[in-house]
């Protein structure tokens, strides 16, 4: 997983990870990194205190999956958002 991702790749994952408002499905669609995995991913990048604060955070949070988000909601983020590659 992670072996095939550049440093650039590693650090967009985690920001979007804690964005609240981005959810596990973008990170899918753009990087192909399912939910465990990124949990995964962010278990290894952070240190312990960090990823169990990430983890509460997320934990439940509506606007992380797109199945229980409010369906009037058709995107992630704002236009201006995303950093080039």
């Amino acid at each position: 997983m992670s072996e095939t991702l550049s440093l650039a790749d590693i650090s967009r994952i985690i920001e979007m990870a804690w964005e609240d408002r981005t959810p596990f499905e973008a990170i899918f669609r753009l990087y192909g990194l399912p939910e465990n995995q990124v949990i995964k991913l962010m278990q290894r990048q952070m240190k312990p205190g960090s990823f169990r604060l990430w983890r509460e955070r997320v934990a439940g949070r509506k606007t992380k999956h797109q199945a229980l988000r409010d369906p009037r909601i058709s995107r992630a983020y704002c236009p201006t958002q995303y950093k080039p590659r």
